[in-house]
C-alpha cells in the first residue's frame, strides 16, 4: 500500500486498522541507553500535569493530517505526541506506522510480523475498537445546543451533571449556568467486560440508569489500579433494587500507571477514563448533588422539546404538592404506587407515618426549592425528583427525593425518602 493510500485510507475508514504496541519497538530509532543517574534525575522529576482531554486533541489532529497527506508534519506531531504522553497506545501506534511507511510500502495498518499478531491479535483488536469508537465520537457530535433528554431540569443546586453514551465510548460533561445547562467536556471512556445492565454481584457489566455521585476517595488509600482516583455512585439505586439487582462498587475512576487509556470494554462494570480527564472531573464535580446518567445511547433533545415533557410531569407533581398542602391522606394516597416502598416499609405500613406528619403540618402550605427532575425511559418510564420541602412557618426544610413510575400514562410515586 502507498503512504497516499495510507493516509487517506485512514480517514475512510475511521482508523479501523491501528498497530500493536510491539510495531512501535521494531520501527523506532535506537536511543542512548540511560546511565543510572539519569535514571535517578528521571525519577526525581515532577511529573507533568496533563490537561484533560488534551492527548486525545492532539491524536484527532494527526488523524487529520494523514487524511490531508500531510504525513511530514502528522509525524512530527506524532513523536511530539509519544514523548508527552508515552504510555498513550494509540498515538505510539499511529506512529509506528509512520514512521514504517517512510521506508516500506505498508500492506494494513500496524504492519507487523506474523509472529507478532499471533501474540497480539487481541490487543490489536482492542486498539481497533478504540479508535473506531473515539473518531465516531468525535465525528459525530451532539447537535449544537441539545442536551440528554434524560437531563429534563437541573436545579441550582446541581451546577454540573454527567451522562455516559456506551454506544460512543464517551462521557460527557455538563455545567448548570443560570442561561441553561451546556455542554463543557467530553471525554473517551471504558465499560464492563461484558457489556452493560448490571443485574448481579460480579458480572462485569455497567449498570445503566440515573445515579449520583456519593463520594470522592483518595488515590492515597487506593491501589495504583484505579489511577488518578475514584467517584463512587449509588450503585443499586432505589429503581435497581425494586428490580433485584445486586452487586456495589461502581465508581468512575482513572487509570493504572503505565495504561493511558483501556479498551471501550475492559472493566469490572466501572466507567473507567483516563488520569487527566478523570481528575477535571474530580475537581469539578460536587459530591451527591451531581447526577450521573449511564444509557446505551443519549437521546439528544432541543431544550424547549425536553421542556414538553417537564411540563406534563410538574403539572401532576403539583397536584401531589396541593394534596400534601392541603393535608387530605385519602387525596394524598392515590399518588402513591400499590408496590410503594420506603426503606423496606410498604404502603400500608408507612400510611400511618404519613398521617402523623400531616397532622404535624396542620394544612400548611408547603414552599417547593430547588426541584430537579431526571427522566430514564427503558422498558418502564421513571422519573427521579428531587427538591426541597419548607413548611409555611418554618426557617428550614428538608431536602427529599421521590421516584415516579408511569404507568397507563399515569405517573404514581413508588419511593420517597429524604436525603440526609
Amino acid at each position: 500500500m502507498s503512504l497516499k493510500v495510507f493516509s487517506s485510507s485512514l480517514v475512510l475508514i475511521l482508523c479501523t486498522a491501528l498497530a500493536s504496541s510491539p510495531a512501535l519497538a521494531q520501527t523506532q530509532t535506537k536511543k542512548p541507553r540511560a546511565t543510572r543517574s539519569t535514571l535517578q534525575r528521571a525519577a526525581n522529576a515532577a511529573k507533568p500535569v496533563h490537561k484533560d482531554g488534551l492527548a486525545e486533541a492532539r491524536l484527532i489532529e494527526i488523524y487529520r493530517l494523514i487524511g490531508q497527506a500531510q504525513t511530514k508534519p502528522a509525524l512530527t506531531r506524532a513523536e511530539a505526541l509519544v514523548k508527552d504522553f508515552p504510555d498513550f497506545a494509540l498515538a505510539q501506534l499511529v506512529y509506528g506506522d509512520l514512521l514504517t511507511a517512510r521506508t516500506q510500502a505498508l500492506s494494513q495498518f500496524g504492519s507487523v510480523s506474523p509472529e507478532q499478531l499471533s501474540a497480539g491479535a487481541a490487543a490489536l483488536q482492542d486498539l481497533r475498537v478504540e479508535s473506531q469508537v473515539r473518531l465516531k465520537a468525535l465525528s459525530e457530535r451532539p447537535p449544537v445546543g441539545s442536551l440528554p433528554s434524560e437531563l429534563l431540569r437541573l436545579s441550582a443546586r446541581n451546577k454540573h451533571a454527567i451522562a455516559v453514551d456506551a454506544s460512543r465510548a464517551r462521557l460527557y460533561l455538563f455545567e448548570n449556568q443560570p442561561g441553561g445547562t451546556r455542554l463543557v467536556a467530553d471525554y473517551y471512556i471504558s465499560v464492563g467486560k461484558l457489556g452493560l445492565e448490571k443485574t448481579a454481584e460480579g458480572d462485569m457489566r455497567t449498570p445503566l440508569g440515573v445515579y449520583f455521585i456519593t463520594s470522592q476517595l483518595d488515590p492515597k488509600t487506593l491501589k495504583d489500579f484505579y489511577g488518578a482516583g475514584a467517584l463512587p455512585i449509588n450503585y443499586p439505586n432505589v429503581l435497581d433494587i425494586k428490580r433485584g439487582k445486586t452487586g456495589k462498587g461502581i465508581w468512575l475512576h482513572g487509570t493504572p500507571p503505565g495504561q493511558f487509556s483501556r479498551p471501550p470494554q475492559a472493566s469490572d462494570g466501572c466507567v473507567v477514563l483516563a488520569n487527566p480527564d478523570l481528575l477535571r472531573i474530580i475537581q469539578t464535580v460536587e459530591i451527591r448533588s451531581t447526577p450521573v446518567v449511564i444509557a446505551r445511547q443519549l437521546n439528544w433533545v432541543q431544550p424547549d422539546n425536553a421542556k414538553i415533557l417537564g411540563h406534563q410531569f410538574q403539572s401532576q407533581f403539583q397536584a401531589w404538592v396541593k394534596a400534601r398542602s392541603d393535608g387530605n391522606l385519602n387525596t394524598l394516597s392515590a399518588f402513591y404506587a400499590p408496590d410503594f416502598s420506603q426503606n423496606g416499609k410498604s404502603l400500608n405500613d408507612w400510611l400511618p407515618e404519613m398521617r402523623q406528619d400531616l397532622r404535624q403540618k396542620s394544612g400548611r402550605p408547603l414552599e417547593i426549592k430547588d426541584l430537579s427532575l431526571l427522566h430514564w425511559k427503558d422498558t418502564e418510564e421513571t422519573m427521579v425528583v428531587t427538591f426541597g420541602e419548607l413548611v409555611a412557618g418554618q426557617r428550614t426544610g428538608v431536602t427529599k427525593r421521590q421516584y415516579w413510575n408511569r404507568k397507563a400514562n399515569q405517573w404514581k410515586i413508588f419511593f420517597e425518602g429524604n436525603l440526609g
